[in-house]
């Protein structure tokens, strides 16, 4: 009874201290919600801008942001389109002086970095400056900061001048180890999604292709850093290859920075250019506040003509999705409602997406398609578009891309694990049965593929292909053998790919709108993005529970979580794919 008893009060316990954490988070939530207030920028302010956070292509309605709790920082999370929209506001802002490009580890794609960079150089036209500092520069965040007026680094900091490397982790040694033999089905010589499934290392047609593309990433990378910091772009390699920046000291020699200073000095100079005396401190505001203050005077809210940017982000399968994955009832649904929009006079389809589901992306490619037929449709592509992300946006008027995004990879596979030796050998089990039709258990994963099977599937991939051509050369207006000759499941860069017609221009999502509003024939209207973002209060529970588990995993692993969530993607995805080979992570 004694012992009831002591469980019974350690459960009360437990339940009024777990009532008692969720009415502070509860509580921390509406004040965080309740914070919306417009933000006051003070006269001889500088905009601080600090990427310390991924960035996605809009800002997440989270009611998670701005709390610390359960491995979270309170770091305000903002996107792409907010930094845009900051940026040419505080272009026009007479409070701002200047940008302060403060310590940051870009993570994001190579395409939202020429985003934001592009933004940074329209920014200096306005006469403003544009101060970087760091203890670190990675590649990207170097490349990024190298438009400013004055680069200047800690002197004990680290500087990265490398290249760029990509690498591809291949799960064949341990699936034989596991008795686990995949079974690939696909087209396209350069279809090298599955190659980790059954190769050890880079088939020579991936590696040709990855070559390629990475290279012209790193020969566009050179060429913005030469460009801005006067400085020959042989040398620039030169510099890389030989690795001749080991510290500090050396960037500055190399004219890569203009000089070192500690963060006291840094500030000191900050004061000098806001005319802000030295007891006092600088005024700043932090980019993700910046968007409470005032409007962005680059739209008319009050025009009744709109044009629609509808965001396409994330790996593509059936049902909803969410803020960060492309549901094909949901997007369906978006391109839907904004056909029917007689308000809405033309549609941006902003694509970052590496692909997903075969079916999925034919079903918002008819959507793409039908509402071509009443309202001009132009494509902004994001870091990626490839595979299933270029199927969905080849029906568009016009495609816009940066030079280094990620597009192409028309290709299609479809993988079906055989397990019988895991689960024979390694596990001693085995399976018996019976069926009334000869397929009537095809996609088994206790035993092989027949040959008869294996040509069911590997004809339905081929369809599948040839559906995925058809479309392009349709969208594009070239003839399906040419397309087939591109495609292969073949990766390009953006500017690759406007040399071999699958883009029209190099630009970003500002040019895409201008391009929209052009062939709408309008010169008044407001944007309008599509589609309607979660609720801030919508499933807080399911909300809270996935970012907790994420945040926890992400502590234990570190820079290991990208293997991570690689295997779990993979092991997610079932039906036929369109997805471009991997992920691609410059180092």
């Amino acid at each position: 009874m004694k012992q009831f008893f002591k469980f019974v009060f350690a459960t009360i316990v437990g339940l009024a201290l777990t009532f008692v954490l969720l009415i502070f988070l509860l509580i921390g939530i509406v004040s965080v919600a309740t914070s919306d207030k417009p933000v006051d920028v003070p006269s001889n302010s500088v905009l601080r801008i600090a990427l310390t956070m991924p960035i996605n292509e809009r800002t997440p309605d989270n009611p998670l942001a701005g709390l610390s709790f359960l491995g979270f920082d309170d770091n305000k999370t903002i996107g792409l389109n907010d930094i845009l929209a900051n940026i040419r506001k505080a272009k026009t802002d007479s409070h701002i002086k200047g940008i302060f490009l403060d310590e940051s580890y870009v993570q994001s794609g190579q395409a939202t970095t020429e985003e934001v960079r592009n933004a940074l150089i329209d920014f200096k036209k306005s006469g403003k400056f544009i101060v970087a500092y760091s203890e670190i520069y990675t590649q990207s965040f170097y490349y990024l900061a190298s438009v400013a007026d004055k680069v200047y680094m800690n002197p004990k900091g680290i500087f990265e001048l490398h290249g760029f490397s990509s690498q591809v982790m291949f799960y064949k040694g341990a699936l034989d180890k596991l008795g686990i033999d995949m079974q690939i089905i696909k087209v396209g010589t350069y279809k090298s999604a599955v190659e980790p499934f059954f190769l050890t290392k880079m088939s020579d047609a991936n590696r040709l292709q990855v070559n390629a593309y990475l290279g012209s990433m790193y020969d566009h990378f050179l060429t913005g850093i030469s460009q801005s910091r006067h400085i020959n772009k042989d040398s620039l390699a030169n510099i890389a290859n030989n690795l001749l920046v080991q510290n500090p000291e050396d960037a500055v020699k190399y004219k890569l920075l203009d000089g070192l200073k500690y963060k006291d000095e840094l500030l000191d100079e900050l004061k000098q250019r806001t005319g802000t005396s030295k007891k006092s401190n600088v005024k700043s505001v932090n980019i993700a506040d910046y968007t409470k203050a005032g409007d962005d005077k680059d739209t008319s809210d009050n025009a009744s003509s709109r044009i629609a940017i509808v965001y396409a982000s994330g790996e593509i399968s059936g049902g909803e999705g969410d803020d960060n994955t492309i549901g094909s009832e949901k997007l369906s649904k978006t391109l839907r409602q904004v056909r029917l929009d007689d308000n809405v006079k033309a549609v941006v389809l902003r694509v970052n997406s590496p692909g997903g589901s075969s079916l999925a992306s034919d079903v918002i490619w008819r959507e793409v398609l039908l509402t071509k037929k009443v309202k001009p449709v132009i494509v902004s592509m994001g870091d990626y578009a490839a595979s299933g992300g270029y199927y969905i946006a080849c029906a568009a008027d016009s495609i816009y891309a940066e030079p280094n995004t990620v597009t192409g990879s028309i290709g299609i596979f479809a993988m079906l694990p055989n397990m019988q030796k895991f689960f024979n050998d390694k596990l001693g089990l085995t399976f018996d049965g019976v069926k009334t039709g000869k397929f009537a258990d095809l996609g088994d994963v206790s035993r092989p593929l027949t040959e008869e099977e294996r040509m069911i599937l590997q004809n339905q991939v081929n369809r599948g292909y040839d559906t995925f051509t058809q479309a392009v050369a349709d969208g594009r207006h070239k003839t399906q053998a040419y397309i087939n000759s591109i495609g292969q499941g073949r990766v390009w860069t953006g500017s690759q790919a406007i040399k071999i017609g699958l883009v029209d221009k190099l630009g970003n999502i500002n040019d895409a709108v201008k391009s929209a509003a052009k062939k709408a024939n309008i010169k008044t209207y407001s944007i309008v993005p599509y589609p309607e973002q979660t609720s801030k209060f919508k499933n807080i529970g399911k909300s809270l529970s996935v970012e907790v588990r994420a945040a926890m995993v992400k502590s234990e692993l570190g820079d290991n979580y990208q293997y991570y969530n690689q295997v779990k993607q993979t092991v997610q995805r079932s039906g036929v794919q369109m997805r471009m080979p991997y992920d691609v992570v410059i180092k």
